[in-house]
């Protein structure tokens, strides 16, 4: 049986994931702070409490498993956001390597999506000032660091710039380094979508080093 970890399975977009791998069929270990907030029974889904920001911690939990998806967020809400991000996604890259995983999806952010010539979206002020920490410290991960790294098969898959919960339509744009919108200029995608999406790219890899996006 096709078997994945998946980091930050009760989140919001990491619970859509949850329910999409599952719907395919694999066997899925849901690593998260809070074991309570998964809901899903389900025969072949494991839940594991566990801290993400220790490497060791990381490597031991992907020990047998060829993929890991990672939905880590520190939350949205917590100060400490900037900071936390750029502590525990490196001890997630190191632990997935460490742990023997040949790939690693990436939940990023729509931050460093263009969408202009040398403007990306977090130069547009677009994005509010309460979570601007979050957006720019994913964004310097996958820039500063995601980008030279050559040991694990890594995917960084941006969303649109409005992510919501909606339908699984399968009727949307994939793309890789520019915001992608639609003949309005709004840029969006359902959660459903957006999992529909890296799902479709753990079961048949078409992105390697690199960096994706989605939208309508």
């Amino acid at each position: 049986m096709k078997k994945v970890v998946l980091i930050g399975a009760s989140g919001f977009v990491g619970s859509a994931l949850l329910n999409e791998v599952l719907d395919r069929g694999f066997e899925v270990v849901a690593v998260v702070r809070n074991p309570e907030k998964i809901k899903i029974s389900n025969a072949n889904l494991t839940v594991v409490k566990a801290d993400v920001s220790s490497s060791s911690v990381v490597a031991n939990l992907v020990k047998g498993t060829d993929s890991v998806i990672s939905a880590y967020n520190p939350g949205w809400s917590n100060p400490d956001m900037y900071a936390e991000t750029l502590k525990v996604y490196p001890e997630i890259l190191k632990g997935a390597k460490d742990g023997g995983a040949k790939r690693l999806l990436i939940v990023g952010g729509a931050g460093t999506l263009f969408v202009a010539t040398d403007k990306r979206v977090v130069d547009t002020g677009a994005i509010p000032d309460e979570i601007i920490g979050g957006v720019k410290s994913l964004g310097e991960f996958y820039l500063n660091t995601l980008t030279s790294e050559k040991e694990i098969d890594w995917v960084f898959f941006s969303p649109a710039g409005n992510i919501f919960p909606g339908k699984r339509t399968a009727n949307y744009r994939l793309g890789k380094d520019d915001l992608i919108v639609d003949e309005k200029g709004e840029s969006n995608i359902s959660v459903q979508d957006y999992a529909k999406a890296m799902i479709d790219e753990l079961e048949t890899p078409q992105h390697h080093h690199e960096r994706f996006t989605i939208g309508y």
